[in-house]
């Protein structure tokens, strides 16, 4: 799907203070780039699955790595990723949605193609989840518990991620900033238990309901997407109905294996176990048991990401 063209003039919101590396983005370098290796992903995943497999073997009879002070500068530095993030990409999106309204928001990819400061934390947003696969190696290195959720969740957003941004997938500002936000307190209440924090477990519930209501609003923001292009003049809303697609079953089923997680990590009865109200059970999508488990092998599991 080529850029199209747009009868709107959106002119980028005036930032307090722009970086050279963000006035420098070119997006349709980033673009191209991506056209041409985003299938490289799948090779990514093959890695990665052979290292969870391969890595769990190896370390079965071998102690468990401790790993703690990278775990904290880990978590610290993916917290403070995820902040920049939202505040790059969150003005935009309130100022699009505002003042020119759902339909631009979900339909014209602005936000990459006019908006440097935007643009370039879109491009960021993406290459970031072939990194974040590293939560899982702390997971196997330490031995911790690694549930489906965990490792679906990476490679699926890794890979849709990478397609949509070969589109411009418009929707996408909507998910960008979405995951900014909710990766924003999610990493930062990982870095808090990694330190030996622990937040009251409100806290933790409160991450997981925020990744649930994030697949919510995608679910309904792929709704109003399909509306708009059985509605609108043809090519006018710039996102594929194979992007919707992907986008709607991944939603879906994020939604089902949160809802679960939620239900038996807060909700349902645990025989014989005491709880401890000194360490809470925390969240998902990272790092799991809780929250805590899934992602760095910490107690922690995590994210929400996607989305």
């Amino acid at each position: 799907m080529e850029s199209m063209s747009y009868n709107l003039d959106v002119a980028p919101i005036n930032y307090s203070y722009i970086f050279e590396f963000e006035s420098e983005f070119i997006h349709q370098n980033s673009r191209k780039w991506m056209k041409e290796n985003w299938t490289v992903a799948f090779y990514y995943v093959g890695v990665y699955m052979a290292f969870i497999f391969g890595g769990q073997y190896y370390m079965q009879n071998r102690p468990r790595f401790e790993l703690r002070r990278t775990l904290i500068v880990w978590n610290s530095a993916l917290a403070a990723f995820s902040i920049m993030g939202a505040c790059r990409t969150l003005p935009e999106f309130l100022h699009v949605l505002l003042n020119y309204g759902i339909y631009h928001s979900i339909c014209v990819p602005s936000f990459i193609e006019h908006d440097k400061v935007s643009g370039f934390w879109t491009w960021m947003f993406v290459l970031s989840k072939l990194p974040e696969l590293g939560d899982t190696v702390f997971i196997v290195l330490r031995k911790k518990p690694l549930i489906f959720l965990h490792w679906y969740h990476h490679i699926t957003v890794l890979l849709y991620t990478w397609f949509s941004f070969t589109e411009f997938t418009s929707s996408a500002r909507w998910f960008v900033v979405m995951n900014y936000c909710v990766h924003s307190v999610m990493y930062t209440y990982y870095a808090l238990v990694s330190m030996g924090k622990y937040p009251p477990k409100m806290f933790a519930m409160t991450i997981t309901v925020l990744q649930l209501t994030q697949m919510i609003v995608g679910f309904f923001v792929n709704i109003w997407a399909h509306n708009f292009m059985t509605t609108a003049p043809r090519h006018s809303c710039g996102i594929s109905e194979i992007n919707i697609k992907l986008s709607m079953a991944m939603y879906f089923s994020y939604f089902i294996l949160f809802a679960q997680f939620f239900y038996k990590a807060y909700l349902s009865p645990k025989p014989g176990k005491k709880e401890r109200k000194d360490k809470p059970e925390p969240p998902v999508v990272g790092q799991t048991k809780s929250l805590d488990y899934i992602v760095n092998g910490n107690l922690r599991q995590r994210n929400g990401v996607v989305h």
